[in-house]
Formats: structure tokens, C-alpha cells, sequence
């Protein structure tokens, strides 16, 4: 199965030059984050496979616009063809508004999930905005990761960790992929292909 994850800049290849014929053998496509509403609809629509999301720190427009066609996973676990996907947007809270966290908040919302992973016999794959405390995140308070990510990581053993938020722009050596363990970590920004 070939995954297209997306975030954080839209892409030109997929919005101003789209060719069906590219994306012929994508089964599913994951945002996580940051994206406007109309990129991931017409992704919804030209593609034509199943689009989830989870918000990013610049989504607050989601709750008024939501992407139409798309399917948001936030604080669920949602299979696609026994493949089960947890999603967890949002960032480090570094000012007030939505779709920010504390560390202490974004430990509760996964406490929470428990029953639901449980039931699911676990994930496959993590799909959130920030990345892990540590792990392809900034110095700064807006780039911060989530310590709480790890734990995510140590008890279930994801095949995959996929985030956003960090541009690959930034000037820094932000690797697109990276280990935790035997979790692949990947950095979503624009556009990228994995496969399970």
C-alpha cells in the first residue's frame, strides 16, 4: 500500500501541475497539518482515494471550513484496510489559541485514547503535526516536539511516525527520515511517499 503524506506548504507538483497518471498507485493520503481546507479537497477529489487530517497550529479555520471530502482523525484510531492510523494534531503551545498544547495536555489527550488503541489490538501508524520532543523539532517554543510522542512509540511500536511542522525550508538540516527505535520517523512537509 502507497501512502502520500502531506504538510505544511502545498505542493506545486500536486496543485498547479497535477497529472492523474502520477498518482495512479496512491491508496491513501495523510495531512498532518497546516494546509488549507481547498488544497486537501481538490486533493480529495483529483486523487480520488480516502484524504485524513489532523490540524495543525494554523488549522483554526478548519472549524468553520472544514475540508470537504476529507476525513479527520483527530484523538481516534482509524483503520484503512487493517492498517490502524492514530492521529494527534496540534503544537507546542507557544501563544493562545487552538490547536495548542501543553505537555501535560497532550499526555491527557493520550491517556485518553487508551481503550480505543486497546480495542484496536494497537497502531501502525502515528500521525501528528508536531514532531517528538527532540526529534526533527526547533529550540524555539512554536517548534518544540512532544515528549509524550515517545511514550506513543514505546508501548505500541508503530511501523510509522509521521509529522509535520517542520519546514524543510527552515535552512536547517532537517532530515526527512529518522529512526525511533524500529519506528520510521518521517517529515511529511510538502509532499512524500511511504509505503506498508
Amino acid at each position: 500500500m502507497k501512502i502520500l503524506v502531506i504538510a505544511d506548504e502545498e505542493s506545486q507538483k500536486i496543485w498547479d501541475f497535477f497529472r492523474k497518471e502520477d498518482y495512479a498507485d496512491i491508496d491513501l493520503v495523510i495531512s498532518c497539518g497546516d494546509l488549507k481546507a481547498d488544497y486537501l479537497s481538490f486533493i480529495a477529489t483529483m486523487i480520488a482515494v480516502p484524504v485524513l487530517y489532523v490540524h495543525g497550529n494554523h488549522d483554526d479555520k478548519y472549524e468553520r471550513k472544514p475540508p470537504e471530502g476529507c476525513i479527520c482523525i483527530e484523538d481516534t484510531v482509524y483503520m484503512f484496510h487493517g492498517i490502524r492510523i492514530l492521529g494527534l494534531g496540534g503544537s507546542y503551545r507557544y501563544k493562545p489559541g487552538v490547536n495548542q498544547y501543553t505537555e501535560v495536555q497532550m499526555e491527557r489527550r493520550i491517556r485518553r485514547l487508551f481503550w480505543k488503541i486497546r480495542r484496536k489490538g494497537g497502531i501502525d501508524i502515528l500521525v501528528t503535526h508536531a514532531p517528538a520532543g527532540g526529534m526533527h523539532d526547533g529550540e524555539d517554543l512554536c517548534h518544540k516536539g512532544f515528549d509524550a510522542f515517545y511514550r506513543v512509540i514505546n508501548k505500541y511500536h508503530p511501523k510509522y511516525f509521521v509529522h509535520g511542522h517542520m519546514h524543510m525550508n527552515y535552512g536547517r538540516d532537517i532530515p526527512r527520515e529518522d529512526f525511533i527505535g524500529d519506528t520510521k520517523v518521517i517529515n511529511a512537509y510538502e509532499r512524500y511517499v511511504i509505503e506498508i
